[in-house]
């Protein structure tokens, strides 16, 4: 019988290891194509695909992460603090520093300062310049995010797959 905790448990791991997957395929494909193309086609595309991210599909795994993992986390918080909770605070710290905060303050802000550049009569050189001030730093904040998610991955399977708390397994045991 699934618990409240077992539902948001199942739905933090599914939220986390969805953004997981995402910046993986990201860091596998995305980036390693648009490396070989032109500096006006790295630069309208990074556009475009920065404004398409902004949907509620990105937006309910996402920042369904940042409010399932801390939720999941206090949903584990008793009287003796179980391996699962232990797992599930350092996965929300992680992934709120490393993954949410990453992007905010670090992925976002490059990613709106592409997006005010105007592409269209922009030079060569300006092109030249506008990608060499976005593409490094930005693959460097996406590496670290990338990491952090996967770390928060890992210690929230971890959390499913350790024993239950004492109190949820006395609390089964004596179910009617």
């Amino acid at each position: 019988m699934f618990t409240f905790s077992h539902i948001i448990m199942i739905a933090t791991a599914l939220t986390t290891a969805l953004i997981s997957g995402l910046f993986y395929a990201w860091s596998c494909s995305v980036i390693p194509g648009l490396a070989r193309v032109s500096d006006s086609t790295y630069l309208e595309a990074m556009q475009q695909m920065n404004r398409a991210i902004l949907n509620p599909v990105f937006f309910l795994s996402f920042m369904g992460t940042v409010l399932l993992l801390p939720l999941c986390t206090y949903l584990q918080y008793g009287p003796v603090l179980s391996v699962r909770f232990w797992l599930l605070l350092v996965a929300s710290i992680i992934y709120l520093g490393g993954t949410f905060g990453v992007t905010m303050f670090g992925n976002v802000p490059l990613n709106n300062m592409l997006d005010a550049f105007q592409l269209s009569g922009a030079t060569s050189v300006e092109l030249s310049a506008m990608r060499a001030k976005f593409e490094q730093p930005w693959i460097y904040l996406h590496t670290i995010r990338t990491i952090a998610n996967a770390i928060a991955l890992i210690l929230v399977v971890m959390a499913c797959l350790s024993p239950a708390p004492v109190a949820e397994r006395i609390a089964y045991l004596h179910r009617p």
